[in-house]
């Protein structure tokens, strides 16, 4: 068997760990100290794509649509975003450590087909949460591929998206009928109920990582309506 070749290491900001990237012939595995198995592999991203595909399901004639997707990773759920919206449409990756940006120009390219180089795409290095925050644009649909899902494992900052303040901030990032997609690798029915106080519509679907077999993930869409209405 061929062996894995360590090809780069990143610290995760705020005592977040270290992630390695490996190469093995043509598969790609990203690792975090400290967690037995993998955080990703290159030949797992069924449930990445399918993120996209729901998220992004009203968008492919939406000329100027306008999609904001939280997390680089290998560039699955990006890639899948560009293929599923308007060649006039635009999408900001926001990817908080500059290594996961310099593996997917570099080595990681090839496995997503390279989406950092389609000119539809804009990179923001930094916490999305904090781009989020700064209210400076409204989204036609934000896709959250960020840590671990609702329970956050790299990055505990990552816990305020998927908290109640974090929901209703990121409602208010959105166009009416806007999508907010979120890939966790399990269910949450607590989440549930945090997303429908937060004024959401909500949908999930059960996805496994690969077409037909491995692990469950779950995907919750959650659309912010026309009109919306106090939680209160």
């Amino acid at each position: 068997m061929i062996p894995w070749k360590k090809l780069g290491i990143a610290q995760i900001p705020n005592n977040g760990g270290e992630l390695q990237l490996s190469q093995r012939g043509e598969e790609f595995s990203i690792r975090l100290s400290g967690v037995r198995g993998e955080l990703m592999n290159s030949r797992v991203f069924n449930s990445e794509q399918v993120l996209a595909e729901l998220g992004c399901a009203e968008l492919k004639d939406k000329a100027d649509a306008h999609v904001l997707v939280g997390g680089l990773g290998m560039g699955y759920t990006l890639a899948a975003t560009l293929e599923a919206i308007a060649s006039t449409a635009k999408v900001t990756v926001a990817e908080l450590i500059p290594e996961v940006v310099a593996w997917n120009k570099g080595p990681l390219g090839e496995c997503a087909k390279n989406p950092l180089q389609d000119p539809r795409t804009e990179v923001y290095l930094g916490d999305v949460a904090e781009l989020l925050k700064a209210e400076i644009e409204k989204y036609d649909a934000i896709l959250l591929d960020v840590d671990n899902g609702p329970e956050g494992l790299t990055h505990s900052d990552n816990n305020w998206l998927y908290s109640q303040n974090g929901l209703e901030t990121i409602f208010e990032a959105l166009k009416p009928e806007g999508i907010l997609a979120i890939w966790s690798a399990g269910a949450d029915s607590m989440f549930t109920i945090r997303l429908k106080k937060a004024r959401y519509k909500v949908s999930i679907h059960t996805v496994r990582a690969r077409v037909g077999k491995g692990s469950r993930h779950t995907i919750f869409i959650a659309q912010r309506p026309w009109r919306s209405t106090s939680s209160n």
